[in-house]
C-alpha cells in the first residue's frame, strides 16, 4: 500500500489556514464592520484563479486558501449577528443600528 504524502501534508496545513481565519474574521468585523467583505472576495477569487496555474500540493493549498477567504465572507456576516446578540464585544467607536 502506497501512502499519499501530499494529502497528509495538505490535511495538516489546512488546519492552520482555517484556524488563522477565526481571529481574522472577528477582528475584521470589529475594526472594519462587514464592509470589509470585498477584500475577502477579491483575495479568495484571486487565490482560486492563481491555483489554476499551479500544480501539485501548491495548487491544493492556494485553492483551499481561496475557498477559506470566500467562506470568511459568510462568517463575517454571521459575526455581525453574534456581535448584535451580545456574544462578542462591540466596537465603541462604531454605531450599531
Amino acid at each position: 500500500m502506497e501512502l499519499n504524502i501530499d494529502a497528509l501534508i495538505f490535511g495538516l496545513l489546512s488546519l492552520p489556514i482555517m484556524g488563522a481565519y477565526y481571529p481574522v474574521v472577528i477582528r475584521g468585523e470589529y475594526y472594519f464592520s462587514r464592509r470589509i467583505w470585498p477584500l475577502f472576495a477579491l483575495t479568495g477569487l484571486s487565490a482560486i484563479l492563481w491555483s489554476a496555474r499551479l500544480s501539485g500540493l501548491a495548487c491544493w493549498l492556494v485553492a483551499f486558501f481561496g475557498a477559506v477567504n470566500l467562506w470568511a465572507i459568510a462568517e463575517l456576516f454571521e459575526q455581525e449577528k453574534r456581535v448584535r446578540a451580545g456574544r462578542y464585544p462591540q466596537n465603541p467607536r462604531r454605531r450599531y443600528d
